[in-house]
């Protein structure tokens, strides 16, 4: 690492720690390059779901940072992730961006690959390639690819830790969103993606506990009735119960209220015919009884929303959404954004419709929520490139929650993995999330030789 990049990184780990970030990190060609390399290249990525490629066959065009890959599953039902490159001369033989197929063939020189990546056909292999070894040309997979109940994660690291230990405990909450009803959940429709001209970081941001820009960012979704004061409104007011949870590195938000069956604003047949609390304990079962709202980021760029209390038309009932997304960085100031909508497998079709109408009129390349967040991301872009940003190296202020500067306390009785504070006026998730990317971008160059770890400690 160059050592003028490394004394930034140190600058701004040790400002880190009064609470304050340096505004030109969100827009910096070296550290981009470097981002790629140590975060992606090393952390798990979400891939996608398993609901979206259900028979052998299927398949769908995924990324890992810049590099291209082949979503698969093969004919004896096993999900593959296919470096899409011919091993001949690198073209990429995936020619769709998704689709049914028992083989792909490259269209430069028809070199023929099985959907579980071995080598099927060279042309003229007898004159042209005698002695070529077929079980030594495959396409290549991505040395490690892992799933936890549908979600689809890859790594690009021959060693690490494994996807469980990535995850850590904070699979108690991501349990709540996907094992809530019975079967599961399933993705709805295709993936949305667009192209958004902001840096990454600052929609990880956003999702590692940002409660405070709901009511001034989304005003307008409490003005036209179509979420209510506890979902969208000011964060340390109203009468919900709010919760900002950090756990072995990742974040989550929960609005909800008390000893009332709230279920995310689930109809009650879905509730009494659909929910089980197989696979949850009690803890998580009173968690999600009265959910209103979750909101969360696994590191380095999953997030995921699961919401209650707002609707499409103030004239018709509210009704719960679920989506996931990730955010993938194209450069230091543009990333491309995918973003799945959920359903309940075993629910009525009637009501998946009316959840997937939901999630796109909320979330997604037109939704409500979508239209306000966008605009303020690509701003905070903008005015970290330039040179005043760096010439008087301006710090952004992440204080909310230090014990000095807000009243906020932990909830020692909080039943679940990691600690909870007890209100959402904090931004301890947003300094965690600055802590990890720090700690990935220099873990291999620090003097005492210790490595990356995923469990960084945020005052108390």
């Amino acid at each position: 690492m160059p050592e003028e990049t490394a004394e930034t990184l140190r600058e701004a780990r040790d400002a880190l720690d009064d609470g304050f970030f340096p505004l030109k990190l969100f827009q910096d060609e070296d550290l981009h390059e470097l981002e790629v390399e140590r975060i992606f290249g090393q952390s798990w990525v979400l891939i996608g779901h398993e609901s979206e490629i259900p028979e052998s066959g299927d398949y769908a065009r995924r990324y890992i940072g810049d590099d291209p890959f082949i979503f698969v599953r093969d004919e004896s039902g096993e999900i593959n992730l296919l470096f899409d490159s011919c091993r001949h001369r690198g073209t990429q033989v995936c020619r769709a961006e998704q689709g049914n197929t028992s083989h792909f063939r490259c269209p430069y020189h028809g070199w023929t690959y099985k959907n579980n990546g071995e080598a099927a056909g060279i042309p003229q292999k007898t004159k042209a390639f005698q002695e070529l070894d077929r079980e030594e040309y495959g396409l290549a997979h991505v040395p490690r690819l892992e799933s936890y109940e549908g979600l689809v994660f890859a790594s690009l690291a021959e060693d690490g830790p494994s996807l469980e230990e990535w995850l850590g405990d904070f699979k108690w909450y991501l349990d709540i969103q996907l094992k809530l009803p019975e079967g599961g959940m399933e993705v709805i429709g295709e993936p949305h993606r667009w192209v958004i001209d902001a840096n990454w970081k600052t929609i990880a941001d956003n999702f590692n506990g940002d409660s405070y820009h709901t009511a001034w960012a989304h005003g307008s979704v409490v003005d036209l009735e179509l979420g209510g004061e506890e979902t969208v409104g000011h964060a340390g007011t109203g009468e919900s119960m709010d919760r900002h949870i950090h756990c072995d590195g990742h974040t989550t938000s929960i609005r909800g209220f008390e000893d009332e069956d709230v279920f995310l604003t689930y109809p009650d047949e879905v509730v009494d015919d659909l929910f089980t609390k197989d696979g949850l304990s009690e803890a998580q079962w009173q968690v999600a009884r009265q959910a209103l709202s979750f909101t969360g980021a696994i590191f380095p760029n999953f997030g995921f929303l699961h919401f209650g209390d707002t609707t499409d038309d103030p004239n018709k009932d509210v009704a719960p959404f679920f989506t996931i997304r990730k955010w993938r960085p194209l450069g230091p100031e543009q990333m491309e954004l995918w973003s799945w909508g959920l359903v309940p497998k075993n629910a009525p079709d009637s009501f998946k419709e009316r959840m997937y109408k939901m999630y796109t009129s909320n979330f997604g390349p037109t939704g409500n929520f979508e239209q306000d967040d966008v605009p303020i991301w690509k701003s905070i872009t903008e005015a970290a490139g330039g040179q005043f940003a760096r010439s008087q190296n301006l710090q952004l202020n992440y204080q909310m929650g230090m014990d000095w500067m807000s009243e906020m306390s932990l909830d020692e009785e909080w039943d679940g993995p990691g600690f909870a504070y007890t209100e959402n006026l904090e931004e301890g998730g947003m300094r965690l999330f600055h802590e990890q990317w720090y700690e990935m971008l220099v873990g291999n160059d620090r003097e005492d030789g210790i490595g990356t770890s995923m469990n960084v400690e945020v005052e108390s």
